[in-house]
């Protein structure tokens, strides 16, 4: 004999209301109620309606969930100044543009107009947001949030194709250091050119690392400078284990450090009116005075009755600027902080330094990257290479 049919929802005669049970998202049921069986049905479809977009939304989180949550679980597992650099990429690169859209909906389309913001800049920048968007989306795949990867055919070349590094000959030096000499910039730039310090360790130098005396002078690089939300951060965490390093210094770098010593109050070698670290803002200020002091066209912006108008400006090598007598435009050439490093670097090289030393004074990982970069200047040069292959071809 079949069992009775149980009814659809019951009545509940106290409170004068028809019930229903259901299971909520936890597992747990939930009581549903309606003065009238329609009234009941109609909130019924709309609890269930939630609880599958509850569900959904636990099972497959947004984009900016899953990344954040990506990063916490790895930020143990790799360097501070790595996870710096992936929270920042994250966040431009993949949050900005996919992080409202749920996990399992983002399609290889997607994916490829978000990287069009990278591909705007470098190709290292492009190679590292694509390594980290088949990083996290690799990660969802294996945990079961996403069924196929958005990522695999991502196409592996993409951003500006990197301009060819060249060192500043000795007369650029010479005009680049004559331009700034008494400025705040010129401390930075001695430090790069004599020393090889990258950006990040020259701005997080400190005075405890820094020996002026003795035969043999020398700085310790053991700290880094980075930024967050515009504040500088001194981490001691540096790039790779080769980036700790003691470097000799020549004489000219050494009255120069012994001069901004002198003359200063603060821990850092390089500092602001307070004695503390660069913030990001403090450092363009810093450089802009070797970019006003290029002949360099640019454009900026003056209001006019509230109007906002452009304004191009093609200086002249040799003039002064208009709007201060004290700035002549001396530079008729680019240069980067990176490309004072650079210029070290080739020195080192083109005076005959072994690669192994240059390696280590660059605080290069592996002696790969310093040929890889610099073969160049050491086997294409045919004075160099000239008796090596007549006497390979002797007799």
């Amino acid at each position: 004999m079949a069992r009775p049919k149980k009814p659809a929802y019951e009545y509940v005669e106290r409170l004068k209301l028809y019930r229903k049970r259901i299971k909520g998202p936890d597992g747990k049921y939930i009581a549903i109620y309606g003065k009238t069986p329609s009234e009941l049905t109609e909130k019924l479809d709309e609890a269930r309606r939630e609880i599958e977009e509850e569900t959904y939304h636990r099972e497959n989180p947004t984009v900016k969930e899953y990344a954040e949550k990506w990063l916490t679980m790895h930020g143990s597992h790799i360097r501070t100044t790595t996870l710096v650099d992936y929270t920042s990429k994250v966040k431009i690169y993949i949050i900005e543009p996919l992080g409202d859209k749920y996990m399992a909906e983002v399609t290889p389309d997607d994916v490829k107009m978000a990287m069009n913001k990278a591909a705007a800049q470098s190709a290292s920048i492009y190679r590292g947001v694509q390594m980290l968007y088949k990083m996290i989306f690799g990660s969802a795949l294996e945990s079961h949030i996403i069924d196929e990867s958005p990522c695999k055919n991502l196409n592996p070349r993409g951003g500006k194709t990197p301009k060819e590094k060249t060192a500043l000959t000795e007369a650029q030096v010479t005009t680049l250091l004559d331009a700034v000499r008494g400025l705040p910039p010129y401390p930075f730039i001695m430090l790069c050119l004599y020393s090889g310090l990258r950006r990040e360790e020259a701005l997080a130098l400190q005075w405890d690392s820094v020996f002026l005396e003795g035969d043999a002078p020398h700085i310790t690089v053991c700290r880094a400078w980075h930024i967050e939300h515009n504040r500088p951060v001194i981490l001691t965490d540096l790039k790779t284990k080769a980036a700790k390093r003691t470097i000799p210094i020549p004489p000219q770098l050494v009255e120069c450090l012994k001069a901004v010593k002198e003359n200063s109050a603060s821990d850092f070698v390089i500092a602001n009116r307070d004695g503390g670290a660069l913030s990001e803002t403090q450092w363009r200020r810093v450089w802009g005075y070797v970019r006003t002091r290029t002949v360099r066209e640019r454009t900026y912006y003056r209001y006019v009755n509230g109007q906002k108008i452009p304004h191009t400006v093609t200086p002249v090598l040799g003039e002064r600027a208009a709007h201060n007598n004290s700035v002549v435009y001396s530079i008729d050439f680019e240069v980067t902080p990176h490309q004072l490093r650079h210029t070290y670097i080739t020195n080192l090289l083109l005076a005959g330094v072994d690669v192994k030393t240059v390696q280590y004074l660059a605080g290069h990982e592996h002696a790969k990257i310093t040929l890889d970069i610099y073969a160049h200047l050491t086997y294409n040069r045919p004075e160099d290479l000239a008796d090596k292959v007549n006497r390979a071809f002797s007799g």
